[in-house]
């Protein structure tokens, strides 16, 4: 009997199968998606991958005509990929790739067999295949064991497996963290030795792993694996820099500990994960000793800039590099205001914040991590009441769309100039009036610029 969380990927494949069987070819699920199928985890909207003993130009000819669409792109690596029915289908003959020891791409070899296609997979989670359409389970390294037990292995020598495909050190950090597995000996121990080798890999690839563990629920496995076995430090040396730095603020005794904690406690947010995740990189470049104590003057502007350097060293673009940065730069303004919230100050934070400020507030919230209840408290009390200023102020003004009163022609026509930097200037005026009073309406805006006017003009 076919399991009932099987039957629908074994009903939408059933055409795609017959296809291949006509020509004499075996179809293999193969992958994430056998993974995901026997932990209840596999998504109706999820891609499918496929394995098969047919070359690439089998496979193109055997999908065209049943596929939407299909892109041979990969096909140099015996990669085709389709589009049916809105679904998204890759199918690879069955291949060994390894890198070459100073090579940034894979050279490709096609395999003889199933099980040697397997062999070369990253994980022994992910070296599974289920044939279609009779649903056999070809799982020759114990990946269900490895499954139930918690485990995270390679289906070869963990040292082969990471020479094959440096990038694999850093997605064992997602398997870590996403699957809760635990690394065995091998592993660490293979990724401790070979981490200089991520140097072949290019920025693009470590930044989209990256990004997918930023994602997963609960992030702060993969990341202190990523930091204990010095693989960090070869793509983001600023993380494991911040283990030396003791942070008498927050309940843990380095920054290290501190930053992992609040990357925990943001949503899934991949862009609000990597602002927690560099919103105190520049403590260590700013810190100082006074009175007893320690303090990172400045370091948020000294974090954005590292912030934006690095980003642009893993090619994040610079919307992504925009984002992460202001946030960085912007995660202690909410401490400036210790004296309470006026109209002026809130007008000011939304105005900064702009498009980000639910992330803001959320980053700033997470950002508390003391063991001090009164002063969690403390802090939690003076964000309620921000956001409570925001939503009032919100409904008696256009706090989201703050501009000068007066635009740029009618500050023309009402100083009788003409465009130039004198226009700027005004409608900086009048934006710092706005800010600071609130709506004047348009004749009171008038006389202030007026009387602004009159005290630029050289005095006789």
């Amino acid at each position: 009997m076919v399991p009932e969380r099987l039957q629908p990927v074994l009903d939408e494949t059933a055409e795609l199968t017959r296809r291949f069987a006509e020509r004499g070819h075996r179809l293999y699920l193969v992958g994430g998606v056998v993974r995901d199928l026997i932990l209840n985890r596999f998504h109706e909207d999820a891609d499918l991958d496929f394995t098969t003993d047919a070359d690439p130009d089998g496979i193109e000819a055997l999908v065209t005509g049943w596929a939407d669409a299909v892109w041979t792109q990969g096909k140099r690596f015996g990669t085709i990929g389709c589009r049916k029915d809105g679904r998204t289908y890759e199918l690879t003959t069955f291949r060994a790739e390894a890198y070459q020891p100073d090579s940034r791409k894979p050279e490709v070899a096609f395999a003889a067999d199933i099980q040697a296609d397997l062999s070369r997979r990253d994980f022994t989670v992910n070296a599974m295949a289920l044939s279609l359409p009779d649903l056999e389970l070809i799982d020759p390294f114990g990946g269900v064991a490895d499954l139930a037990a918690s485990r995270l292995r390679t289906p070869l020598d963990p040292s082969v497996s990471f020479s094959d495909d440096p990038l694999r050190m850093l997605r064992a950090a997602r398997f870590i963290a996403g699957y809760g597995l635990e690394p065995g000996p091998a592993v660490v121990a293979a990724v401790e030795v070979l981490h200089p080798r991520l140097g072949i890999v290019s920025a693009e690839r470590i930044r989209d792993e990256l990004d997918k563990l930023m994602v997963v629920p609960v992030p702060g496995p993969g990341l202190w694996f990523l930091v204990s076995t010095g693989l960090a430090g070869e793509f983001l040396p600023e993380l494991p820099g911040l283990a030396l730095e003791q942070d008498p603020i927050h309940r843990h005794k380095d920054v290290l500990a501190h930053t992992i904690a609040v990357v925990e406690k943001t949503g899934p947010d991949r862009l609000l994960r990597l602002a927690a995740l560099f919103h105190d990189v520049g403590k260590p470049k700013t810190r100082s000793f006074a009175k007893g104590g320690v303090s990172f003057h400045h370091h948020e502007v000294v974090g954005a800039r590292m912030t934006r350097e690095r980003m642009q060293a893993l090619r994040y673009s610079v919307e992504d590099t925009e984002t992460v940065t202001a946030l960085v730069e912007l995660h202690l303004r909410f401490h400036t205001y210790k004296m309470g919230w006026t109209d002026r100050a809130v007008r000011r934070y939304v105005r900064d914040a702009g498009p980000l400020l639910d992330r803001l507030n959320e980053l700033t919230r997470s950002d508390c991590t003391t063991r001090n209840a009164a002063r969690a408290k403390a802090l939690a009390r003076r964000m309620d009441e921000l956001e409570a200023r925001i939503a009032e102020l919100r409904a008696q003004e256009e706090l989201d769309a703050i501009r000068p009163e007066l635009d740029g022609r009618a500050v023309m026509d009402i100083l009788g100039v003409k465009p130039g930097p004198v226009v700027g200037k005004a409608l900086n005026f009048l934006l710092e009036l706005r800010l600071d009073e609130g709506p004047l309406g348009e004749q009171e805006a008038t006389r202030r610029l007026l009387a602004w006017w009159a005290d630029q003009q050289p005095q006789e």
